[in-house]
């Protein structure tokens, strides 16, 4: 592979797009359209992994002669899996939940070509939130910033000043491990190695 190749992401997350874009890649957006679904017992390692998986495979289905990343991040807390929240409750039922204590972010990324999966992985991070007021809860989300992302906060917006600290990539929190990403680009050749 040349590194003149079409690089798509399988993504409509303005995050992802954003991290990709910073990093300096060139490429395209393709939304794969796929459900997201979790099969019972499924822990975040696998859950994520096998998302990451089936979009980049999707996409690159209807585009072969592209390079796909597919990409997905879930959110575990005391052993719950946190997904976007439904509605205000369950937003808030997710916050209080992490309110004053740790959680893991996994996002798994898959690379796909020619409807075949070149590599695959997923990055952890754990992230500890300081206690939370329900009046602090409530004012976040009525500014809307919960509704599109897993475990119901943003770490780049207003729901980063919850955050004690964070071991492991922040990017990752954010929707995608560039790094690890990009290296895995430069082993299949997409781009020139950093």
């Amino acid at each position: 592979m040349s590194s003149h190749n079409r690089i798509i992401l399988a993504s409509g997350s303005p995050r992802r797009r954003q991290l990709l874009a910073e990093a300096g890649l060139n490429f395209e957006c393709a939304e794969s359209g796929v459900e997201e679904r979790r099969r019972p017992d499924e822990c975040a390692r696998d859950y994520a992994l096998r998302m990451a998986r089936e979009k980049a495979s999707e996409v690159s289905r209807r585009v072969p002669d592209a390079i796909v990343i597919g990409a997905d991040t879930i959110v575990e807390c005391g052993g719950e899996i946190l997904e976007k929240p439904a509605d205000a409750d369950d937003a808030r039922r997710m916050l209080a939940k992490l309110s004053g204590r740790a959680h893991l972010v996994v996002t798994a990324f898959a690379i796909f070509a020619a409807g075949r999966m070149i590599e695959s992985d997923a990055v952890e991070s754990r992230v500890f939130f300081r206690p939370l007021s329900d009046a602090e809860i409530g004012d976040y989300i009525a500014t809307g910033e919960p509704f599109d992302k897993a475990g119901a906060y943003g770490i780049q917006g207003i729901g980063g000043g919850f955050i004690e600290r964070v071991d492991g990539p922040q990017d990752n929190v954010m929707g995608l491990p560039v790094r690890s990403v990009m290296a895995a680009l430069a082993r299949a050749g997409a781009v020139g190695s950093a």
